[in-house]
């Protein structure tokens, strides 16, 4: 089975909007109030409306970048906050929370050496 959907809390979906359009080049359409779909994403997904704060250290999102350097440069200047950042065997990643709270990251992975 393939994952088919991942959805995220958000109270305000105009920061959201704002933050993932921006940083990423996500597309949005508002199902009523309390849902916002997004698209060209790599997967597609949406964000609940909800005023619980996201959990952390569940399941975690990570996104495909061909420079994290840049890649973390563009999170920040949208308005994400960098909490984490990784190097590891054959690439490096990076933590963010969106304008919402929810703890993505970006991944980049380098060729192997043989």
């Amino acid at each position: 089975m393939n994952i088919y959907y991942v959805e995220f809390r958000a109270a305000d979906f105009e920061p959201i909007k704002a933050f993932y359009s921006s940083a990423f080049g996500w597309e949005f359409e508002e199902w009523g109030e309390a849902y916002l779909a997004f698209s060209n994403a790599g997967i597609e997904g949406g964000f609940a409306k909800s005023t619980e704060k996201p959990p952390r250290g569940g399941p975690l999102v990570i996104l495909l970048s061909e420079d994290t350097a840049q890649t973390e440069k563009i999170v920040e200047q949208a308005g994400g906050e960098i909490i984490e950042r990784h190097e590891f065997p054959g690439g490096r990643r990076f933590h963010f929370l969106d304008p919402a709270g929810n703890e993505l990251a970006v991944a980049m992975h380098l060729p192997l050496e043989q």
